[in-house]
């Protein structure tokens, strides 16, 4: 999952595949994209170092929260900390965006099933959308981040 994550980050900044380690720590990036400039906390997602993103949570207006559409093992997992996070102050108001991600797979689960299994139906005072990507493909990025992007500029 790291290296999906970083490789989806790089992907959006430089259209090439970037071969990537897993994020060890915290990773700060800045992307322009269609004149919007975000800056992007690549969070490691070991457990060891859960507990400190919160210390990255103030400010924060989108949360990109990339998931393994072939990880039925471990969606639930994927449910818990995304609740967890949403439940945090200072993201209440973040618009949420879901990374369906590893979609050219065949053994990928839908979006829908998967937006099931992570519970966002249930979010009422969330905005989110979730989208088919592929991070090695660049599937359904663009398209992602320019819904992002119209979401921030709506919300102004």
């Amino acid at each position: 999952m790291e290296q999906e994550k970083t490789t989806i980050l790089y992907r959006l900044q430089v259209r090439e595949v970037v071969t990537t380690i897993p994020t060890i720590g915290f990773n700060l990036e800045t992307e322009t994209y269609k004149n919007l400039k975000f800056q992007v906390w690549d969070l490691g997602g070991q457990t060891s170092i859960r507990p400190h993103w919160r210390c990255y949570y103030s400010n924060t207006d989108a949360i990109i929260y990339v998931v393994d559409s072939c990880d039925r093992d471990r969606i639930g997992i994927s449910k818990s900390e995304l609740v967890a996070m949403l439940e945090e102050e200072e993201l209440r108001k973040a618009i949420l965006v879901v990374f369906a991600n590893k979609q050219d797979m065949k053994q990928a689960m839908t979006p829908s099933e998967m937006a099931n299994s992570l519970g966002l139906p249930a979010l009422k005072d969330q905005k989110w959308q979730i989208f088919k990507t592929s991070a090695t493909k660049s599937t359904g990025l663009d398209e992602a981040v320019e819904w992002l992007g119209e979401a921030l500029k709506n919300r102004q």
